[in-house]
């Protein structure tokens, strides 16, 4: 994503640094940083071939809380990092467990490919509660020959799938490219729909509950603080970490190299690092043609796995028509100053039903190509035992 960022600097103030490429959008971050995404080539243990598949699934604020145990030989247990959590956004860690859902998915196409059957057992210790998560495995996992399973077609865009925070073109997606995503979910346990500029009523009002969140966000000190503490800013971070908000834009390292950027003060709400913020992404949402939603009956840990396979699949789809697409969060979360556009989106996409969930929410569109996230690499999430 190319967009105009104000950060404040230590002792106070503001830099406008031009044009800061955030993560999976710079086509300049180091080679070390997203060699995952060349694949696992001539790998000969199956388990470490899918799994690096896998580890390029989706994941909130690029964290890749995903821990994969391989000591039991023929088995991948799968365990949640909560050292990689966002308790300040994302309070109940719904948002993580879709992304453990995403990787499950990821994983089950590679096993696919290579003729063999994922079968997943979810929270074979029991599962957790709706409001924490803890040390037990989110998944187990065993891989076994099947002449019957046939391949994936959306696997083919594995390696091209972006998350894409770009400004995208005013023309809309076609229809049959809007049914190919709405089809990649068919029979799952959702309702999901692509808002277009044909419903103008339902558009505006989406824009509008965006832009407030966005801005509760920017403006709520330690929500936007969360993010500036998972920021990378440089190749000799990007390369260190590989995971979070990749910054590699010269201005903004000079900055940093000098010392005057602090990660630990939040700018004010009238501060040009935020209002320019607020200003880019508004600006994003007026020219986005489409917006995708995806709404649960229920909410349990079980159904946001299963929503994050689905967010996949639709993504994927998306690649294959073309199209890019960005997850827009922020009035899905569940802390409290956000509760007013939580309750609006609710209203408006799940139709103000009881119990029913927005689980995931997405712009639509046509956009300049874009590189790759980093990835952290197969062993960086590897249990030592």
């Amino acid at each position: 994503m190319q967009r105009r960022s104000f950060l404040r600097i230590a002792g106070g103030g503001t830099i406008a640094a031009a044009m800061v490429p955030l993560a999976g959008c710079s086509s300049a971050l180091p080679e070390e940083a997203v060699a995952a995404w060349r694949g696992p080539g001539e790998e000969p243990d199956l388990r470490r071939w899918v799994l690096a598949h896998a580890i390029l699934a989706p994941h909130s604020h690029n964290l890749q809380s995903w821990l994969v145990d391989l000591s039991v030989p023929g088995q991948i247990t799968l365990s949640i990092d909560r050292t990689r959590l966002l308790p300040e956004t994302d309070p109940y860690s719904r948002q993580m467990m879709m992304s453990q859902g995403t990787f499950l998915e990821l994983l089950d196409q590679a096993a696919r490919q290579r003729g063999h059957r994922a079968d997943i057992t979810l929270f074979p210790q029991g599962t957790f509660g709706p409001q924490e998560v803890d040390d037990r495995p989110t998944a187990l996992i065993r891989l076994e020959p099947d002449a019957g399973v046939r391949p994936e077609p959306l696997f083919a865009q594995v390696f091209r799938r972006r998350t894409n925070r770009q400004a995208y073109e005013a023309r809309p997606p076609a229809p049959q490219a809007i049914q190919a995503i709405l089809d990649a979910t068919a029979g799952q346990p959702f309702r999901v729909g692509v808002t277009t500029t044909q419903q103008s009523e339902s558009m505006t009002r989406q824009r509008e509950i965006a832009k407030e969140a966005w801005r509760i966000e920017l403006t709520t000190p330690r929500t936007v603080l969360e993010s500036y503490k998972v920021l990378r800013i440089g190749p000799r971070e990007i390369a260190e970490h590989r995971d979070g908000i990749s910054i590699n834009e010269p201005m903004l390292r000079a900055i940093h190299a000098l010392g005057l950027f602090d990660r630990n003060v939040a700018p004010g709400p009238d501060d040009m690092a935020t209002t320019g913020q607020i200003d880019e992404f508004n600006r994003h949402i007026d020219s986005t043609p489409a917006f995708y939603w995806m709404v649960s009956q229920d909410n349990d840990r079980v159904t946001q796995i299963d929503a994050g396979r689905a967010w996949v699949r639709a993504q994927l789809a998306a690649t294959a028509q073309g199209l890019s697409m960005q997850p827009i969060s922020q009035a899905l979360q569940e802390y409290p100053e956000v509760q007013g556009s939580y309750q609006a989106i609710h209203r408006l996409l799940a139709e103000g039903q009881t119990g029913h969930t927005v689980q995931m929410w997405a712009r639509l569109g046509h956009a300049p190509e874009t590189g790759p996230a980093p990835r952290r690499g197969l062993d960086a999430h590897l249990v030592r035992t």
